[in-house]
């Protein structure tokens, strides 16, 4: 699958910027997206690439200044971080006066977590995340196969379903055993998996670090440490809440989310459609994988998506804050969803412009006034990817 727009973004980012940073998680297309971006590019253009899993590409930047600095056109390093001292010479190329050398930097960890790249580079780098394939990339026909299967390309396209389940539980040791480790953190596979599976559990809900803690018999700075690991890696989305000057007591902790529906799947032990719908996670597996494909759909950074909830039950599921307009989202697995109390709430305290209620199918139709039931595959057709 060529992923043209984001094809389009990489060129416009290294149009701005001498370096250039696609950050998501292993796996998700990186190295391809890469790959297919020097396919397109003029014969005359000199690249060059590194790949740090290698280990002759490491030895070669044992010296990176010297392996760099003759280097023209495009030079693509892959794995960025691990080696992240590579940015400090990747300042100094990238100062150089006329820019002779562009650089994309390819990692499978969030800016904050390879903070180095956002301190040494500052006003010289450009962001973008790449995610797994979303459902604005498949047909139609593809959407449900791609909620239960997650984005993950080789899940994703797997020739059966035991090829995808094979796929995500290799994936999810490779998470543990290799990836984690290689980023610093020295912390035990299995205990990790316990809290990854245990958060399944709080998939959708408000994160409670002491009670998560108490299970495994750790402290709370240690829970909120791993799903910062987690967060930092692409793994959880945490949806932060949403505060307003109401004189009601509000939810303050945030929500986490399984960014990826397959992985999630996989840690529930659900490999199948037919095992989804029977199972009592049904409803919060299909708010979380709408979510995270509407906050991709608006292009929504973390500061522009919350949750919002008061402790007297009035809640949101989704708040996006964009361009001066405040949308807020429910989503409900139903075909026939109805106004409730906490939406004309929700209306009415948040100063919606408007507030749409996703659910499966493709119908729209109005609930009340700023208040609409619009089917998914509708809202995709509706909501095109920003860049």
């Amino acid at each position: 699958m060529k992923r043209e727009h984001y094809l389009q973004e990489v060129a416009r980012l290294l149009k701005v910027h001498p370096v250039v940073a696609i950050l998501g998680p292993r796996q998700c297309g990186k190295t391809t997206l890469a790959r297919q971006f020097l396919r397109q590019m003029p014969a005359s253009q000199p690249t060059s690439s590194f790949d740090l899993e290698d280990e002759t590409d490491l030895a070669r930047l044992e010296t990176p200044k010297l392996a760099l600095e003759e280097l023209r056109g495009l030079v693509v390093i892959d794995e960025i971080q691990r080696r992240p001292e590579l940015f400090k010479t990747l300042r100094v190329l990238a100062d150089r006066r006329p820019i002779r050398t562009r650089f994309l930097i390819l990692g499978s960890a969030s800016r904050d977590l390879i903070h180095q790249g956002s301190e040494s580079l500052a006003g010289r780098i450009g962001f973008m995340e790449l995610p797994p394939f979303t459902a604005e990339e498949v047909a139609p026909k593809d959407l449900r196969k791609l909620w239960i299967r997650g984005g993950f390309p080789a899940s994703f396209l797997a020739p059966s379903v035991d090829v995808s389940r094979q796929w995500r539980k290799d994936y999810i040791s490779t998470f543990l055993e290799r990836d984690i480790p290689a980023l610093g953190f020295r912390i035990p596979a299995n205990l990790m998996r316990r809290f990854w599976t245990m958060l399944a559990h709080y998939h959708g809900q408000v994160f409670n670090a002491s009670e998560i803690g108490r299970s495994l018999g750790l402290s709370d700075d240690t829970m909120r440490r791993y799903l910062d690991i987690l967060s930092g890696t692409f793994m959880i989305r945490r949806l932060s809440p949403w505060h307003e000057n109401l004189g009601k007591r509000q939810v303050k902790s945030p929500k986490i989310y399984f960014r990826d529906s397959g992985v999630f799947h996989a840690l529930m032990g659900v490999w199948a459609e037919k095992n989804i719908q029977a199972h009592p996670r049904l409803g919060a597996s299909w708010e979380g994988w709408v979510i995270e494909e509407a906050i991709r759909a608006h292009g929504a950074t973390p500061e522009e998506a919350y949750f919002w909830a008061t402790h007297n039950q009035a809640e949101l599921d989704l708040l996006i804050v964009q361009d001066g307009r405040r949308i807020g989202y429910e989503v409900k697995y139903t075909d026939a969803p109805r106004l409730t109390s906490s939406m004309r709430i929700a209306v009415r305290d948040l100063k919606l412009n408007e507030l749409v209620v996703l659910f499966p199918g493709n119908q729209s139709f109005p609930l009340s006034e700023n208040i609409r039931a619009v089917g998914f595959e509708t809202f995709l057709q509706q909501h095109p990817r920003k860049p």
